[in-house]
């Protein structure tokens, strides 16, 4: 004999797993979310339905469900069968991913480690409570202390790291890997590195904003074009001050781009030029090169060639009539 439980859907109750809400759910698309909780509702009834049944259901069309599906598989909380689809267990997965093997160490290594792990601890837990509200899911663990390994950042490093984050975009791991990385890049360690690093940025920060008011450009400036201002600023040493004489350069173009202003600017950094004063004597220079050139291309143009340098005959119709009268003789 065998033990069934029954309850209408009105009394029954489908679990969904917090590590999905925390981990998956915020930046999952809702028709996404949609589909895997009714899949899960299913999954406890083991029934059956076709991706069609699917879109007929919950309302989406059939795309929309099949983009969702694949989009869960490759997350590794659903598996594609031959005759169906699995849910996986998310939680045994997350327990996975934290597991590390033991290894052995001598004790002074032991020590440090020990040291070491405290600090990191006290600062995941303070990044958890201050961020989290206490939630944190357990891969941002994983991560945390795959960036301290990978980037050697110092802890009040890697909480600012967070805070930074937390301030402009939000917390998604790829947008805060993307600037662990920046910062590594800028050769950010410890506090003394990133204290430097927030000046300088804060000064380009400023001339953004002074470059796009200068253009009337009313929006914020494309990636591209702030990796432009970073270059100028950062790699060439300009101040605004250097950088508007290339802005004004602008206003006798019709449609003046980034590219244009920046070989301007590439063009004074490859010449070695410092200060207005160096940009200003190399621009006249070139000014007084170029109306140079334009007199001579003038001149060639007034030189008429041997072949039509002569001046026409005149004759009188007398002239004609004896000729012809000659020719008659």
């Amino acid at each position: 004999m065998y033990f069934q439980e029954f309850k209408s859907v009105l009394y029954s109750d489908t679990l969904v797993p917090d590590i999905f809400i925390c981990e998956y759910l915020p930046t999952m698309p809702p028709e996404y979310v949609k589909v895997y909780l009714y899949c899960l509702f299913l999954c406890k009834y083991q029934k059956k339905a076709t991706v069609d049944d699917l879109s007929k259901k919950l309302e989406l069309d059939y795309d929309t469900v099949s983009n969702a599906i694949s989009h869960l598989e490759n997350l590794g909380i659903v598996s594609r069968m031959e005759n169906g689809i699995t849910i996986l267990d998310i939680k045994e997965k997350e327990i996975n991913k934290l597991y590390r093997p033991k290894t052995t160490s001598t004790p002074e290594e032991a020590l440090h480690s020990s040291e070491k792990s405290k600090k990191r601890r006290e600062t995941i837990e303070a990044i958890n409570k201050n961020f989290f509200q206490g939630l944190m899911s357990p891969s941002w663990y994983t991560d945390i202390d795959a960036w301290f390994d990978k980037y050697k950042f110092e802890e009040d490093v890697m909480y600012a790291l967070f805070q930074h984050c937390y301030d402009y975009k939000g917390l998604s791991p790829n947008y805060i890997a993307k600037v662990a990385e920046s910062w590594h890049n800028k050769n950010i360690v410890n506090s003394f590195d990133l204290d430097r690093y927030f000046i300088q940025y804060q000064k380009v920060k400023e001339i953004k904003a002074k470059i796009a008011k200068k253009l009337n450009l009313n929006r914020l400036l494309t990636e591209y074009e702030e990796n432009y201002v970073e270059t100028w600023v950062e790699e060439y040493g300009y101040d605004f001050d250097i950088i508007e004489i290339a802005l004004k350069k602008t206003t006798s173009k019709t449609n003046p781009n980034f590219d244009y202003i920046n070989a301007i600017i590439k063009d004074w950094f490859e010449n070695n030029l410092k200060t207005k004063e160096d940009i200003t004597k190399y621009e006249s220079m070139k000014k007084r090169n170029y109306k140079k050139g334009k007199n001579l291309q003038e001149k060639d143009k007034d030189t008429v060639s041997q072949k039509d340098n002569f001046q026409q005959r005149k004759y009188e119709d007398e002239y004609y009539d004896k000729f012809f009268l000659n020719t008659g003789k």
